[in-house]
């Protein structure tokens, strides 16, 4: 497996889908990666030579913030609307859905599994 910025991307599969595996590249950041480095997106991870490679690396890290970074810039952001007390500072504080989603029935996936109620007989 290559490994690109600390992530062991996946040989069997093509570059461009492979390159995806790393946070915060998606299809269009793959395919622009590809594009600037004149690799074709087709191509198998595992026909890349070490100089292919290397290349994707320096680039990615000097272009795009991604991994570690990306998610240090994303908490911090966060952070920062829950000190101003922002409306959506709050939602993220109380786990709820930030976006304007409706909670009387769905947000399950924010809000985690139902409460089973204990009955007494």
């Amino acid at each position: 497996m290559a490994r690109i910025l600390g992530v062991e991307i996946p040989n069997n599969k093509k570059i461009f889908v492979s390159l995806q595996s790393i946070y915060g590249v998606g299809e269009k950041t793959a395919y622009d990666i590809l594009n600037a480095l004149e690799i074709d997106p087709e191509m198998k991870t595992k026909d890349l030579t070490d100089d292919q490679i290397s290349k994707l690396s320096h680039y990615i890290n000097e272009t795009y913030l991604v991994e570690g970074d990306l998610r240090q810039e994303i908490n911090k952001n966060i952070k920062r609307l829950i000190d101003i007390g922002s409306y959506r500072g709050k939602r993220h504080k109380a786990k709820l859905p930030v976006r304007g989603q409706k909670t009387h029935a769905n947000a399950r996936t924010r809000k985690g599994p139902r409460l089973t109620k204990i009955r007494k007989k």
